[in-house]
């Protein structure tokens, strides 16, 4: 198994350029993260573009988060034109059963597109699992596990071998599953949860992880979600006494662009199941 220290070395040395269709909440926020982590950021989302752009890109994001009729089938259309070229592509399906058209979007993107990682929360993953209603989709709280470890990592497994994708289930315990392999990440901190965009940040740089070492994607997907768990530790160490949610999504961002190799190695804390 390659070393988490090595898949971010490759991020570093490769530079993957990731194509981002994403909600415009969080699109600075992911434009960002992919620069510290070393890799490099397109935002495009006009329907007549996005097919062009991906082909130029490295790995292509498509996020639910501020979903339109005019999104659709730019996904889609960026989806195919990624699956055509052997490029991988990340769901974050966003609120997945919070509306009628998102699990409907959702469904679709997953019958028609070949997906690399889905990543999400336990709602949005047990909405695409189970077809049920989100509670709280995007905020899905500590309550939302109450399916304990072995319910979440139930989900993930059940969907990775539906889908063929790695699946992340981002939570207190971040579940990572391929379909047999299981990952659970103690890496983290609740303040994560107190910004906007920590797991859309975490999508945009889990593609390029993934991009840069297209051979592992299951590891891959383990070292970016270790990273940013990592990383939350690293930022909330740095908060001082008038420090609030602002300086700690700053301080994020400047974790994973200091983060070394043998920081990712020395603090991951993670079992393999």
């Amino acid at each position: 198994m390659i070393g988490f220290d090595a898949i971010l070395g490759n991020v570093r040395g490769k530079a993957p350029l990731v194509h981002n269709i994403t909600n415009y909440v969080t699109a600075n926020d992911c434009a960002n993260i992919l620069l510290a982590c070393g890799a490099s950021p397109i935002m495009a989302d006009e329907p007549d573009e996005v097919e062009e752009i991906t082909a130029r890109c490295d790995g292509l994001t498509v996020n639910m988060g501020t979903l339109n009729r005019r999104k659709i089938p730019a996904m889609l259309r960026a989806g195919a034109r990624a699956n055509e070229l052997g490029r991988p592509v990340l769901l974050d399906p966003v609120g997945a059963g919070a509306s009628s058209l998102r699990a409907e979007t959702a469904a679709a993107l997953l019958d028609r597109l070949q997906f690399a990682v889905v990543r999400g929360n336990v709602s949005e993953i047990r909405a695409l699992t189970q077809g049920t209603r989100a509670a709280r989709g995007v905020d899905a709280g500590a309550a939302e596990h109450s399916a304990g470890s072995d319910g979440v990592t139930a989900l993930a497994k059940a969907l990775a071998r539906k889908s063929g994708a790695v699946v992340a289930v981002t939570g207190p315990t971040d579940i990572i599953s391929d379909g047999a392999r299981v990952c659970a990440v103690a890496n983290g901190h609740a303040m994560l949860g107190k910004i906007t965009g920590a797991g859309c940040m975490l999508s945009a740089m889990t593609t390029a992880f993934v991009a840069a070492n297209p051979a592992e994607p299951f590891e891959a997907v383990c070292a970016a979600v270790i990273a940013m768990g990592l990383c939350g530790e690293l930022a909330h160490a740095r908060l001082g006494p008038l420090d609030g949610s602002g300086s700690y999504r700053a301080y994020l961002i400047d974790a994973v662009y200091n983060l070394t190799a043998q920081q990712l190695k020395d603090g991951a804390n993670y079992e393999m199941r």
